[in-house]
């Protein structure tokens, strides 16, 4: 009798100690997969007055809302200031980030920085822009010579072999900045060698205006004026609608985003077209990618968010106004 309750004692407590390591088992790799994933993004900057950053932000934030990631968002207030960048992405490598995200403030000068998160060990993703060597584990971005092709087919249609064109860009060591540029002489093919003069706003409201009014003193006979991101497009765009009667009948513009500014002046006249971006699902899009990465699924290098031309003759369209307004839905 005593053998076989000591059989019995032994069988229990062999089943309850395997319970109890199932158990342990179980929460160990519950508590695994349950890991919070601490994600810092970088923008160019932080400004809630520029309608791009702002929803590509609100994107990214509620991909981590929905995805239960932490995301910190930790970006400047100057769009050409990379050695402040620099020091964020820093402090984010220091701080053992899973994954960081970037959008490079510059081609070249980010570069040596960016390649200290993969050499720590940390996943990488660009945002937006990226650098002068392929060091991310993928790139989310506006295809950006595509983007500038379509301002430079849109603008040939307007131009003969007398036009003057002229270029507000925003910053010049920006990839977004080398990229739309190529992308628009490339489109207006022909009437490349008729741009005059491409200027700087180191995304500048004020300075674009600035430059745009010295730009239409210098040249007086100037056709075309391509604003290459939020800031040097609506500051061309004000210095234009300034000038009354004829010659501001004969300035065409073309702008890049779609501020509620830049929609007025599309609905004005001012802007002949704007190329918009799909900023809100590039934030969204990012985040995403960066939890595929994590995960270890394959993802393209390169994910093109999308950007389309709109003009005032189809701005009214359904599809169009989903873009022009997005109200930061998904």
């Amino acid at each position: 009798m005593k053998k076989s309750y000591r059989k019995w004692l032994i069988i229990v407590s062999s089943i309850l100690c395997l319970s109890l390591l199932l158990f342990l088992i179980y929460n160990i790799q519950t508590h695994k997969e349950k890991k919070v994933i601490h994600m810092v993004y970088i923008p160019k900057l932080i400004d809630e007055t520029n309608d791009f950053w702002t929803a590509l932000i609100e994107g990214a934030n509620m991909a981590a809302k929905d995805y239960d990631i932490d995301l910190v968002i930790d970006g400047g207030t100057n769009e050409t200031d990379y050695e402040d960048q620099n020091r964020r992405i820093q402090n984010a490598i220091d701080s053992k980030a899973d994954v960081i995200a970037v959008s490079p403030i510059s081609y070249t000068n980010t570069t040596e920085m960016v390649k200290k998160v993969k050499e720590s060990g940390i996943k990488l993703i660009f945002v937006d822009s990226g650098v002068d060597e392929d060091v991310a584990d993928a790139l989310i971005a506006t295809d950006n010579f595509a983007a500038g092709m379509k301002m430079g087919k849109f603008m040939q249609q307007s131009l003969d072999d007398d036009s003057q064109i002229a270029i507000v860009s925003h910053v010049k060591d920006a990839s977004t900045a080398i990229d739309r540029e190529r992308g628009l002489r490339a489109g207006i093919g022909p009437y490349e060698d008729q741009i005059v003069e491409v200027v700087y706003c180191d995304s500048n409201y004020q300075k674009a205006y600035r430059l745009t009014k010295d730009l239409l003193e210098k040249y007086p006979d100037l056709d075309y004026i391509a604003g290459l991101n939020e800031y040097s497009a609506v500051g061309a765009a004000r210095a234009v609608d300034e000038i009354q009667g004829a010659v501001s009948q004969r300035v065409k513009v073309i702008g890049f985003d779609n501020s509620l500014e830049q929609i007025k002046f599309l609905e004005k006249g001012v802007f002949q077209a704007i190329v918009v971006q799909k900023s809100f699902n590039m934030g969204y899009l990012a985040v995403e990618t960066a939890l595929k990465v994590l995960k270890g699924e394959n993802v393209p290098p390169v994910i093109d968010s999308g950007s389309e031309l709109i003009t005032k003759e189809n701005m009214y369209t359904e599809q169009n106004q989903k873009l022009l307004f997005p109200f930061f839905d998904k």
